[in-house]
């Protein structure tokens, strides 16, 4: 027998045996999940390359589960007699009758297409790619005082086994880069940042990778001249890209079945329901070629999907991982993923984005007579119970008379995840990506949020201008 990534983790016959031991004395299902990882990080500050250091690690994590009741352990390492003494330690408090698991069944999805892989490419040219953004972002002007850029790169294989046959595994490799430049003159300083980020090998830096550095120091530079932030309701442009944090925390983690289930979300009995204008639809899609988020299965062996979770403005589905789905009655989504071999899988979103609209951001801006534009945010918080959010602008612009007009410093965006949801009037057709990563229950993945501009027809913005 063989499934490709799943043997070069662990092999069938070992895990067929770690999987008996779980359900030794009872229990309704068992799994192992095993990963080994490797990893590199450099970064350049006053433009010397320093901090490169290098990792690995490999374990597992094997769980049963009986009446509900979820049982857990975990080891370093790989040896076949430490996974069997795992499981059984997973399976001490019960004591039921021997369960026989299934025969193992290998099953092989495809993993994200890497061309280079950056373990390969000579530690020399990624230091090269920092100096060029380094040069980059600094020739952006004097009054840059400070500049610093990252470079990432991980490596996770994966394989997935339990008591239902299922035998599976995947090979991720997420690459990500990040510049933050600091302005400085007289006594105000700002700061900007900007990352670039994918399931991808080296051929993510094809292009022009020391754009995000230029970007991060204009950003920085702008901010500089940015003045006090209105106060009041109004109309809010959300910029594309990164402006996607907003759908993501607003509503995303509200549609994890999670906090469904527990009656921790405001979108807890609506599915069907209207909750925003026809104009809106949205996904979570873990199979987004390339993207920060994908994978080709989650961790627990279940194929990715693209899952439509509003749909012309009504809500559609809520994101699940296999305990969640059980309960429900229904079949998981492919959203049960976990931080390491060291934590039990929960409801987490992949890429998450509204799709793109049909207006031009030049159109929707045009039509805003007093508004403010948030280009990103600098984090915030969600109450998902409540829906009740308060975001910070890291920038943020007036808009007077149909035009982007001074920087603001100091914006707040303050609102309930309905009324903002319901409030979108226009969509942009300027679709874009991000990389960034979400902490939930004490762990933290690899996540993608995107969209086009969006406009919210009323929202409060919290500032010092009044």
């Amino acid at each position: 027998m063989g499934s490709g990534q799943s043997d070069r983790v662990v092999d069938a016959d070992i895990a067929e045996r770690v999987l008996s031991r779980a359900l030794a004395s009872g229990g309704d299902f068992a799994e192992i999940y095993a990963e080994r990882r490797g990893g590199t990080t450099m970064k350049i500050d006053e433009s010397r390359i320093e901090s490169v250091e290098s990792g690995a690690e490999e374990g597992a994590g094997i769980r049963v589960l009986q009446d509900g009741t979820t049982y857990f352990a975990h080891v370093d390492g790989l040896d076949p007699d430490d996974l069997e003494r795992a499981a059984s330690e997973a399976a001490a408090a019960l004591r039921g009758d021997r369960v026989e698991p299934r025969s193992l069944r290998a099953v092989a999805p495809s993993p994200q297409s890497i061309a280079q892989r950056p373990e390969e490419i000579p530690v020399k040219r990624k230091a090269q790619l920092l100096h060029e953004l380094d040069e980059r972002g600094r020739a952006e002007g004097s009054l840059i005082a400070q500049f610093v850029a990252s470079y990432g790169e991980a490596r996770r294989e994966i394989a997935v086994a339990n008591s239902e046959g299922l035998f599976t595994g995947d090979d991720r490799t997420r690459l990500r880069i990040s510049a933050q430049a600091v302005a400085r003159s007289d006594d105000k300083v700002e700061t900007g940042l900007e990352t670039l980020g994918g399931h991808r090998g080296f051929e993510l830096f094809d292009d022009d990778p020391a754009e995000i550095a230029a970007s991060a120091a204009r950003r920085a530079l702008t901010l500089l001249d940015a003045g006090p932030a209105p106060a009041g309701s109004m109309p809010v442009v959300v910029g594309g890209g990164f402006g996607g944090v907003l759908f993501h925390e607003m509503t995303g983690h509200g549609l994890e079945a999670d906090h469904i289930q527990k009656d921790a979300s405001v979108y807890a009995g609506k599915l069907g329901e209207r909750v925003a204008q026809p104009l809106l639809n949205a996904y979570d899609d873990g199979c987004m070629p390339g993207e920060w988020g994908s994978d080709a299965i989650d961790d627990e062996g279940t194929p990715t999907q693209k899952t439509l979770v509003i749909e012309d403005g009504r809500l559609t589905s809520f994101l699940y991982d296999r305990v969640r789905a059980e309960r429900d009655g229904v079949v998981s989504t492919g959203n049960g993923r976990r931080e390491s071999f060291r934590h039990l899988p929960i409801p987490r979103m992949t890429n998450t984005y509204i799709a793109p609209g049909d207006a031009s951001p030049e159109a929707m801006i045009g039509e805003v007579d007093k508004g403010f534009y948030a280009a990103s945010f600098a984090g915030g918080q969600v109450d998902p119970a409540t829906g009740d959010f308060v975001f910070g602008v890291s920038e943020g612009y007036l808009i007077e008379g149909g035009q982007v007009t001074r920087p603001c410093r100091g914006a707040t965006l303050i609102g309930n995840c309905l009324d903002a949801l319901e409030a979108i009037d226009a969509v942009g057709t300027d679709f874009e990506m991000k990389s960034g990563t979400c902490g939930k229950g004490g762990q933290w993945v690899p996540v993608g949020t995107g969209q086009g501009h969006v406009r919210i027809a009323a929202m409060t913005v919290g500032g010092t201008d009044l």
